[in-house]
């Protein structure tokens, strides 16, 4: 971490590719979470080898957290660095002149996602250790669902607490997503005048980004009221 934080341009890839590591788990995480919609014991069968399999909980898990840690720490020690940067370089910075309201405020949404997490892990990886390791239930493969949807049955408030907390990651992903990817080395610049990218590529990774960015939180969004209301 001590070496990572010493140049601009190793903070930035780093982050940036944390935060693509990030993205995958996102993916992955959306698609087990929708079987929950489509199928009930699709759901269990998925949930219980995740929460079985040696090297998904002993290895995988381990390098997850670690991830999200990293990516935090990392975007909070570059948003102090880029703000006595702006203090030092500009009399007059009119933020808004330049840029979007999402790159302005990555912390902001940084932070509501974060606080979503420890609710996430509070609901349900807390629960689950405590289960397995504390409590000491018997091994049942058909929980999960059940579990999955007492989270959200007759709860507006952590249902709402739910899709507030993905609006802001979909408004986190809007801006970063794709920037990662322009702290790869992707070129990622405007045409002249509004709108269109100056490559194919960039133009694709745009549209990737902003489809992906928009669908999978939108996505949770539409699992969480499923559940709840489906359950009134």
């Amino acid at each position: 971490m001590a070496g990572i934080s010493k140049t601009s341009i190793a903070r930035k890839v780093a982050m940036a590719l944390s935060g693509l590591f990030l993205v995958l788990f996102l993916a992955q995480h959306f698609t087990i979470n929708f079987t929950s919609v489509v199928s009930p014991s699709t759901f269990n069968e998925i949930s219980h080898f995740m929460g079985t399999n040696f090297v998904v909980q002993a290895i995988l898990q381990p390098i997850l957290i670690a991830g999200v840690v990293f990516h935090f720490v990392m975007g909070f020690v570059l948003e102090i660095r880029n703000s006595k940067a702006r203090k030092i370089k500009y009399n007059k910075y009119n933020g808004a002149a330049n840029s979007t309201w999402m790159s302005r405020n990555m912390i902001i949404s940084g932070i509501v996602v974060l606080a979503f997490l420890g609710l996430h892990f509070y609901d349900f990886w807390i629960p689950e250790l405590v289960h397995k390791y504390v409590e000491s239930h018997p091994d049942d493969p058909t929980r999960y669902y059940d579990e999955t949807i007492a989270k959200f049955a007759g709860d507006p408030i952590r249902t709402g607490l739910y899709a507030l907390s993905f609006i802001f990651l979909m408004l986190h992903l809007l801006h970063g997503f794709a920037s990662s990817f322009q702290s790869l080395g992707t070129k990622n610049k405007y045409q002249e005048g509004l709108g269109g990218y100056k490559s194919g590529t960039s133009r694709f990774i745009r549209k990737f980004t902003t489809a992906f960015a928009v669908v999978i939180p939108m996505g949770f969004v539409f699992i969480a009221l499923y559940h709840y209301f489906n359950n009134l």
